[in-house]
């Protein structure tokens, strides 16, 4: 019997009701929707993180981001450090099992020759390797220097860096993925297609801006870049039916975090905050602990074998790991892990529910236990004082998270401090002890 074929499928910065599949009225992805429509939505999926490089790490080693080595945004100059093999990759598991395995896209786990994608499990890399780039010249200009601002060229082939000047990122991470299933079509395969679509800059040829003409400038570009990744998303399960491996695929969808307000985003030299992506309701944008900053749109297709339903009950990246490495035939308890695998519930068995779910970043610390979200020190904005020292919300009643229930609720509020807290201390120790020495720039 075939082993299932495995997708991955990362948007970066894409905002929770950025999805007509997740109520957006205003434009269309219908390629992501037709996911929906087969398989399972989650509506309560959170990113581990609510910044790129941590939500990532976490995603492909199925460990909260501070037990895998990375915990904040990774610096995009070619001597930062970052993921390395001490921490086993999905991509490193599956390749055990006899997966051939790629990735088209967005690294962003660090640039030393031990922090790539080929030095982590990935059989062919094609893609760049820090945060963000010019989606035409594939040039990234921020902060490359120590303290300055010097661009370099950041697009490559494995580890020979390549030159592709003018064509579009979104088109051409699609076409590497397709280009990837094509070729090994007869082996079981693990492809992470990683677009950097819809984080800054906001580029979109006009072909895609040309569906949207009625939509104001900020929403207009981003349902565009938004729109370049749906095609994408169409032509990757296009190729799937056209070989005959949609039933024998298990595709993944998620963002990465919560929609950005960076005020470069509007490329114009206006210092205002970026308003083209949307939260769906929540509180809070990316870097926040918020729920607009780490619930994200995520949907789970495997052909029949994966009933279609809405799962409301709140689940973590880190999940996906264990989930898909039973799916195809590996054993969770080879591996140190995080995260829980879900797919007994997925083939219809029984809710999976976590006792506890963690955050950190920076500052901030967040826990959820059931309809309960405790965040300590929470800032909506990067950047600003903190909303409160302790904010504590139901959600099921209150989703958005505008009453704190923490003097009304003190119990609970106890329990769930020390339980944050003891959490991130756990974070702190490892590490101190296992991953801080790794982040010098010599």
């Amino acid at each position: 019997m075939r082993k299932p074929n495995v997708i991955f499928i990362l948007t970066d910065d894409q905002g929770y009701g950025d999805l007509s599949c997740m109520g957006a009225t205003d434009f269309r992805t219908p390629h992501i929707d037709a996911l929906a429509a087969k398989g399972v939505r989650f509506s309560s999926m959170y990113s581990a993180s609510p910044v790129c490089s941590p939500s990532r790490a976490a995603l492909l080693t199925g460990r909260y981001p501070g037990n895998a080595g990375v915990r904040a945004i990774l610096a995009g100059h070619r001597r930062a450090s970052g993921l390395t093999s001490e921490v086993p990759t999905i991509a490193c598991a599956l390749k055990k099992l006899g997966y051939k395995t790629g990735l088209s896209g967005k690294w962003h786990l660090g640039l030393k020759a031990q922090c790539r994608p080929n030095a982590n499990g990935f059989d062919e890399f094609s893609g760049f390797l820090a945060g963000c780039v010019d989606y035409y010249s594939h040039i990234f200009y921020w902060g490359m220097a120590d303290g300055g601002s010097d661009p370099t060229h950041d697009l490559w082939e494995n580890d020979e860096e390549v030159y592709d000047n003018g064509v579009y990122m979104t088109e051409r991470i699609t076409q590497k993925g397709v280009d990837f299933i094509r070729r090994h079509k007869d082996d079981p395969f693990f492809l992470f297609v990683a677009y950097n679509a819809p984080h800054y800059p906001m580029h979109a040829p006009q072909k895609y801006l040309d569906r949207f003409p009625n939509l104001p400038w900020d929403r207009r570009i981003m349902a565009a870049m938004l729109s370049a990744v749906d095609d994408g998303v169409g032509a990757l399960t296009a190729e799937l039916e056209r070989l005959g491996l949609t039933d024998d695929t298990i595709i993944y969808f998620q963002s990465d975090n919560g929609p950005s307000r960076e005020s470069r985003n509007w490329l114009d030299g206006t210092p205002d905050p970026y308003y083209g992506g949307t939260t769906g309701g929540f509180a809070g944008h990316k870097f926040s602990l918020f729920e607009g900053g780490i619930r994200v749109p995520a949907i789970l297709c495997w052909g029949e074998k994966v009933p279609h339903r809405v799962i409301d009950t709140p689940q973590i990246a880190t999940d996906l790991f264990p989930t898909v490495l039973e799916a195809c035939g590996g054993s969770a308890g080879d591996y140190t892990l995080d995260g829980d695998s879900l797919l007994d519930m997925l083939l219809g068995g029984d809710t999976h529910t976590h006792d506890y779910l963690f955050w950190e970043m920076e500052g901030q610390t967040a826990v959820r236990k059931g309809d309960f979200k405790l965040v300590l020190n929470g800032q909506l904005v990067e950047g600003e004082t903190p909303r409160a020292k302790v904010f504590l919300s139901n959600l099921r009643d209150d989703p958005g998270e505008t009453t704190n229930l923490a003097d009304a609720l003190p119990d609970l509020t106890k329990e769930l401090t020390e339980k944050a807290m003891q959490w991130r201390q756990g974070i702190e120790q490892t590490w101190e002890s296992r991953f801080a020495k790794n982040y010098t720039m010599a």
